[in-house]
């Protein structure tokens, strides 16, 4: 009992660990520590965060509102940069060995949300070249998704994630998996987390009903 309690307290410190080396933690997080003592691998979420609400913009300029237009489908969501040297790709890399491992009528029907925090740099050519590399294989629907400060950390709040920091290489450490009733009753710690983590948890969230 005190070893998972330990473990726990571990993985929170890491949540707001971002890619960058500079900087402090961005806040408090709603992510409850790492608890596989129930059906998910992941960390349980307590209690489970609906499917939030925001607008920002896709690669191709086009507007793109979250709830709506995932609504009803398992969706992955990560907050971070595509000029991050590690944490990044790696996390992204993770969910496209998970997709690849769960059935392939719940990988299409699922959804990776990336947002970038790097408002600066982050292009919408930029992003969808990134994004594409991961994307290649796994029959899922990317979406990278950029917008002004204001926008993405209105996103960032809307999700219950700390805010980026430092230029946006500050960020959450999180990836929140959404199922079809709209709520994440799980989340992944991107320091922590496993692709076959990600696809166990995955393959339970998507054969749900709404």
């Amino acid at each position: 009992m005190i070893r998972r309690l330990a473990a726990a307290l571990s993985a929170l410190a890491l949540l707001v660990a971002g890619c960058s080396s500079s900087g402090g933690p961005a806040g408090p997080s709603d992510l409850n520590g790492q608890n596989q003592v129930g059906k998910y691998e992941g960390a349980g979420l307590i209690p489970a965060q609906p499917r939030p609400n925001f607008q920002l913009t896709d690669t191709k300029g086009r507007p793109f509102n979250f709830g709506r237009q995932t609504a009803g489908h398992p969706t992955l969501v990560f907050f971070g940069y595509t000029h991050c040297p590690d944490e990044c790709p790696t996390t992204m890399a993770d969910i496209r060995l998970a997709l690849r491992d769960v059935p392939a009528n719940i990988a299409k029907n699922t959804y990776v949300i990336f947002v970038t925090t790097d408002v600066k740099r982050d292009t919408g050519h930029r992003l969808g070249t990134w994004l594409s590399q991961f994307a290649v294989g796994t029959k899922a629907t990317w979406v990278g998704l950029r917008g002004t400060q204001a926008q993405i950390n209105a996103a960032q709040a809307a999700a219950h994630v700390p805010i980026a920091k430092d230029k946006g290489e500050t960020h959450s450490l999180e990836v929140l998996l959404y199922g079809p009733d709209d709520y994440a009753h799980v989340a992944f710690l991107l320091s922590k987390a496993e692709s076959k983590q990600i696809a166990h948890d995955l393959a339970i969230v998507g054969a749900q009903t709404a």
